[in-house]
């Protein structure tokens, strides 16, 4: 039986989602709790993979048991009595053979939060930027973006995959309040460090360091060696994953 499990995490302390060789990943994390507290080894698919330092507030992952689970609150408190402060399971749910948390997944919402002044509790969650920013004209960017669909220019050079291409919904800056600034973005997926690239560059428009005009000529160069630096990772979370309907049917 497939099982779905929707969690949240801060990243802070995590070399990405994917398990790898370097560092601790919440992926493995997750596996080691499962693992023992089901009894067996389990292993799961995750949504998307986010970047070192990179939050979620909605993530998605995927595993599969040979048997039926009994999906009890109590194993939602035991899970997460076992996983770190960091980590929070959210739920556990059965889903068709076919449903995939990577490959079903039909869009993905991401924010990043910029905060103009410094803020000892959300260090390693906002961006500190302190520069004075024409918002105006990082909305007008904004708008060039959603006119094109190749977003190599955004992508980390050595991202495999096979076309650059991405459908987005949306893409907006609104300001929290009047020191918090985020940036809205949709699509139905994304490229390796595509978000926290274009950031990076829409940063330099709002400092009147870059005009539109160069901003969509570097769209259409589909090369990354002409974008913005990337913003920093503690600013940037995925914060909804999206899935047909019917992926949820079997959800109780």
């Amino acid at each position: 039986m497939r099982y779905f499990i929707e969690l949240s995490y801060r990243g802070t302390a995590y070399h990405g989602w994917q398990t790898q060789a370097n560092g601790i990943s919440v992926q493995i994390t997750l596996e080691a709790a499962l693992s023992q507290r089901l009894g067996k080894p389990v292993y799961i698919m995750g949504s998307g993979r986010t970047d070192a330092g990179v939050h979620a507030k909605q993530q998605f992952a995927h595993f599969d048991s040979e048997e039926p689970l009994d999906l009890t609150e109590n194993l939602i408190y035991s899970l997460n009595c076992m996983l770190p402060e960091d980590i929070a399971i959210h739920a556990i749910f059965p889903v068709s053979d076919k449903a995939h948390a990577r490959f079903s997944a039909v869009s993905r919402y991401y924010q990043y939060h910029i905060t103009r002044q410094k803020n000892a509790f959300e260090g390693t969650l906002t961006y500190h930027f302190r520069p004075q920013l024409n918002v105006d004209l990082m909305n007008e960017a904004c708008t060039l973006l959603l006119q094109h669909t190749n977003f190599q220019s955004f992508s980390k050079a050595r991202a495999n995959v096979t076309h650059f291409h991405c459908q987005l919904e949306f893409a907006y800056w609104s300001y929290t309040n009047t020191d918090c600034l985020t940036f809205h973005i949709k699509a139905n997926r994304f490229l390796w460090g595509m978000v926290r690239t274009i950031v990076g560059t829409m940063l330099e428009i709002g400092q009147a360091r870059m005009s539109l005009d160069q901003f969509e000529k570097i769209i259409l160069a589909r090369d990354r060696k002409i974008a913005g630096r990337a913003a920093p990772a503690n600013g940037l979370y995925l914060v909804e994953v999206g899935y047909p309907a019917e992926v949820f049917l079997k959800r109780t």
